[in-house]
């Protein structure tokens, strides 16, 4: 046998090696897809202590658009090494680490991204589910989102993706089975469907409400899903809110009703009693729902969000409570590198809303201080948290996303 032909040899082997492993990891994920065998969520368990360091490779097992104009898609991910995958709380997310190509060969960019895990956790495989962005449509010349274009236009199945393990404290309370109120608006949707499937089959006897907002039929995700969920569960009550209803849509039969998500409209269905409230959207739709629950009369306690945009940190209080700590008086907020120096007053949530709201760039991810794709050096000055964050600070450095000065700052930003 002469050297060329064992090399093809061994090249066909170990392609026929790939080959059967894609194909056993794709025949594993349908029969997780059918199968009720859903990992619980242990009461009190410290699941955080069971995440991998770092990233780890997933391959890239299936695509699948949600919408009918396929501007959602679905990614299935398997872990390359095999190893089950641990527990998460449904409802978080995961952190990518992408290398985005640059236009001209230049170097590849570096960039981080949380996406909600879509569906409930399971032993070997999870699906995020992420919306194109497009430029905004006041701003056709701004770029479209780098990373969801990225996923949309170049990840195919096969694919390896670097992924950090499941974090985030937006996550269904698995203590208890009050009754619960899922708020999605638009791509909002993501960690209430981890959630959905979760309960019904781990709390099969929860009473469960999901109100999902979107324009009009066409963005309309998981339509078949929620759909049969409905139909297959006494317990779960579905209503879809379009505000924009296409000349296709049917009331009553598409969605159930016209215009926004509101306090009246939650009036109107629900039940009396107590429920427990999970919100997920874009920043207008927060803004006016969270304030307006706790005027209606709903405790603080009883108020789980997550935000998309600036306004993801923004806290709930009750109305009549103190507003956050802070620092008693104005501060110099110097960026070094970008050549500003901006005074804080105060009415933003953390640095990286002061930053993005006076035009300076900073990358950013989970913007709840579990990524790190903000971390900052700190030069001079004081950060301070609320909350710890989850990620781990390195010492002379800050989260923009949940810190707040504590002091005069200079950040290299």
């Amino acid at each position: 046998m002469t050297a060329p032909q064992l090399l093809f040899y061994i090249s066909a082997a170990l392609l026929l090696q790939i080959t059967i492993g894609i194909g056993l990891a794709a025949w594993r994920w349908q029969r997780i897809g059918t199968s009720p065998a859903l990992l619980p969520i242990e009461v009190g368990a410290n699941v955080q202590a069971l995440a991998w360091p770092g990233l780890r490779d997933f391959r890239v097992l299936r695509r699948q658009f949600e919408d009918a104009l396929r501007t959602q898609c679905s990614f299935y991910l398997a872990p390359v090494d095999g190893v089950t995958l641990p527990p998460f709380l449904a409802g978080q997310f995961l952190t990518f680490a992408f290398d985005i190509p640059q236009p001209a060969g230049g170097a590849n960019r570096p960039i981080t991204r949380c996406y909600s895990v879509s569906d409930a956790p399971r032993p070997d495989a999870y699906r995020i589910t992420v919306k194109r962005v497009p430029s905004p449509p006041n701003r056709p010349e701004l770029p479209p989102g780098v990373a969801s274009n990225h996923l949309h236009d170049r990840v195919q199945e096969g694919d390896l993706l670097r992924v950090r393990a499941p974090s985030g404290r937006f996550f269904i309370d698995a203590d208890t089975e009050v009754p619960a109120v899922f708020i999605a608006g638009g791509i909002g949707i993501t960690p209430m469907m981890s959630m959905l499937a979760w309960c019904l089959e781990q709390q099969p006897g929860r009473v469960l409400h999901l109100y999902y907002g979107l324009r009009h039929g066409g963005e309309h995700a998981f339509k078949t899903s929620l759909e049969a969920l409905a139909a297959q569960h006494p317990s779960f009550h579905l209503n879809v809110v379009y505000s924009q209803p296409g000349p296709g849509d049917v009331l009553g039969r598409d969605h159930q009703h016209a215009g926004y998500i509101d306090v009246a409209l939650l009036r109107e269905t629900l039940p009396h009693g107590r429920h427990a409230f999970y919100i997920c959207g874009p920043p207008p739709m927060m803004a006016s729902l969270l304030p307006a629950l706790l005027e209606w009369g709903i405790a603080p306690q009883d108020i789980h969000h997550e935000a998309f945009g600036p306004a993801s940190l923004a806290p709930v209080q009750a109305a009549s409570g103190e507003a956050a700590t802070t620092i008693a008086t104005a501060v110099d907020i110097q960026f070094r590198r970008s050549g500003r120096t901006l005074v804080w007053g105060g009415q933003d949530a953390s640095l990286l809303d002061f930053a993005e709201r006076h035009g300076i760039a900073v990358e950013s991810g989970c913007r709840s201080g579990s990524c790190g794709s903000c971390e900052t050096a700190v030069v001079s000055g004081t950060v301070q948290y609320a909350v710890k964050p989850d990620h781990e600070v390195a010492p002379g450095r800050c989260l923009l996303c949940v810190g707040t000065p504590g002091s005069a700052l200079v950040l290299d930003a």
